[in-house]
This record gives structure tokens, sequence and C-alpha cells, in this order.
């Protein structure tokens, strides 16, 4: 008999990853009761009402049509626990801004303490699987907390297991119902085997199984962090190529056209733009900066510091650009900024380039005024 059955899921954390993922769940497996719980009420209420606390194309459709059937959002994280099969951690993992690794490694207080709380409230045998984006071997701390639960109570039985998301907000959606991969990593064991199987029946609802990719915790850990990092790193490479077009002549957009036909490179993310933003590429390059870091690995750390630093030169060279096409003065002077989200399509401003730029261009006394219909601005 299989010691795992999933018939009800819980998503600890509410937010851009958890949401949309459960909703997905909810709408493709009829089949599978799927709570979304979190401690902040607001954001609850939000998920409850006609007005979703996010934006992303699509996502209301799905919401409102699994929403009270059964998709759930809820604030009693006791009750969602005790009640599920299998657990996410969809928590925030932002930058650490103290301490050791202060700027550069993710702080795990919130993984940690929803693990905590796993711990304290869980009955019988669950699945836990980190959704949040993690360092390399952030399950052990989780499964060093479980294990003390473990042998407090042998009732309980965990298998802890790595189901990072490649999502891109803007078509997060989209990303969901056909993703291009879904990656599992798990112990190598029977009963490791057994809990990641489990998560792979869950998908198979609607992703062919020979998109879902098994592997070790480790590796499906590190995995997320690397994809990130390569996607980061096309976009401040052709950044740093639209530099020597400015400087040459050349056409960035031709340039960009003509190695993209390169079957070896593709065509994607070779846009020239004044940088990425978001949540995810600059806490992740940092992540794995510090990682290599910690490895005793200096040529790696410095190598992938380079992503960060051409990203933060490239928004300060396109602010001073501003500048001097303005007579090297813009005070006083009106300037008008079209979006204020870190791309299309979403309402997310975090580390937006267009703060940055506005930052500086304040800075130098000008008046600004922003527009994003996506954005709501308090």
């Amino acid at each position: 008999m299989n010691l795992f059955q999933v018939e009800r899921i819980t998503c600890v954390g509410a937010g851009y990853v958890g949401g949309p993922t459960c909703a997905m769940i909810a709408h493709k497996c009829p089949d599978i009761q799927v709570t979304v719980v979190d401690m902040n009420m607001d954001k609850i209420a939000q998920w409850n009402s006609d007005h979703l606390p996010i934006f992303e194309p699509g996502l209301d459709e799905i919401v409102f049509a699994a929403r009270g059937n059964n998709l759930h959002f809820v604030t009693d994280i006791p009750k969602a626990i005790r009640e599920a099969d299998l657990i996410f951690i969809s928590v925030n993992t932002p930058t650490k801004m103290y301490g050791r690794g202060k700027g550069m490694a993710p702080d795990l207080k919130y993984v940690e303490s929803v693990s905590r709380t796993i711990a304290q409230y869980a009955e019988g045998p669950k699945i836990v699987v980190e959704k949040s984006t993690v360092p390399v071997r952030a399950a052990e701390s989780i499964n060093c907390i479980l294990r003390e639960a473990q042998r407090n109570d042998p009732s309980l039985s965990f298998q802890v297991l790595s189901n990072p998301e490649f999502l891109s907000e803007g078509t997060a959606v989209r990303d969901l119902s056909n993703p291009d991969r879904v990656l599992i990593g798990g112990e190598t064991s029977a009963e490791g085997a057994a809990a990641v199987a489990e998560l792979v029946r869950v998908y198979e609802h609607w992703v062919p199984r020979d998109r879902i990719i098994t592997t070790n915790t480790w590796s499906s850990e590190l995995s997320k962090l690397a994809a990130n990092a390569f996607l980061a790193q096309r976009i401040s490479s052709i950044n740093a190529i639209s530099a020597i077009c400015e400087a040459t002549g050349a056409d960035v957009k031709e340039v960009a056209h003509a190695i993209g036909f390169d079957t070896r490179i593709g065509n994607k993310f070779l846009e020239a733009s004044v940088g990425f933003g978001g949540s995810c590429f600059q806490k992740d390059v940092l992540s794995l900066v510090y990682l290599s870091e910690s490895l005793h690995l200096q040529k790696v750390a410095d190598y992938w510091m380079g992503v960060i630093e051409i990203n933060r030169w490239q928004r300060r060279r396109f602010s001073d650009k501003i500048i001097v096409e303005l007579f090297n003065t813009v005070a006083d002077k009106k300037i008008a900024i079209f979006g204020f989200a870190f791309k299309k399509n979403t309402g997310d401003t975090r580390e937006s380039s267009a703060i940055h730029i506005i930052s500086h261009l304040l800075e130098e006394h000008a008046r600004i005024s922003v527009y994003d219909p996506k954005v709501f601005f308090r």
C-alpha cells in the first residue's frame, strides 16, 4: 500500500507563486481539494473577492471557476496543515538584509517558520514540497525540523520534495497550463520515490509525462537557480552588446536578429533593455554568487556577479543618457514615465528598472509623472 495518497493539497503562502499555481491545480484536478492559506487576512479577503490581489492574464477565469468548489482561500493555518496530504511551502525568500550573507544570501526564516508550524500541527504522513526558490540543500533544514517532530511523535511521517516554479509574471497562467517542464526532486529512497510518484500523479492530470523531470533534491534546487541565472545572463549579455553598438554605429536589433538565427543560441531574451527587474533574477543570481563564495569558488562568484554589475550599469547608463539629451540638466523638467512595473502584463514593481531610473532623475530634481494601468498606486 502506498504510504502517500494525495487527495487534499495545502499551499502555505498566497502570493505570486502559491495563488496561481494552486488555482491551476484545482482547475485541472477537480478530484483534489486545494486550499491556499495565509496569515494575511487582507490578502485572503482579496483572493475571495472579485478583485484578486495580483494581475495575471487569464487568472480571474480559473480562480472564479474553481473557487468554492475545490479551491479555497483561508487563514486557518493549523486546520489546513492537519487536513492536507501534501503541503506546498510558497513563502518569500528575500535577500538577507542583516548578519551573515547580508545583501547576498537568501533569507530562509519564513521557510523555516512554516516548517516549524507544519511540525507542530501535522497529523499522519505528509509530503512537504519546497515551492519557494531556495539555495541548494535548503531541504535539509526543513528535514531537520520535521525529523525532530517525528522523533517526538512516531505516528508522523514526512517526505520533503523540491518542486521549483518556472513562471514568468505576465504569462504565469499560460506557463502553468502548458509548461516547458515540471521538475520534481526527492530523496533516493523507497519513501522518497513514493512521494515523488504522488506529485507526478497530480501533474499528470494535464502535463505530458515526458515533460515531468524527476531527480534528486539537490539537483532540483540548483536547477532553479541556474535557470534564472542563465536568463539574467542573456539579458546582461545583449545589453553589453547594445553599448558596443551605440559606440560603433551597429544596430543592436539587427545584431540580435542575426545571432538569434543560430539554433544553438535562439532568439529569446535577446531584446536590449534598461535591465532586468522583478523579485527573482537579481535575488537568485546573488544567491548563486554567495553559494560560490561559500564553496571557495571565487572565479565562479566573480563571473556571476558580472551579470548583476552589467544590469546596474545599464540602468544608470540609461538615466545618464536622458540627462545628457536634455542638455545635462533635468532640474524642474517634466518627464513622463510610461510603465512602472518591472515588465508588461503585471502589476509587480519589485526591483523594477523604472524605479531605479526615476530615483536617479529625482536626485537631479526632475519632475516625474508615472503611468501604469496595471499598478495600484497608493
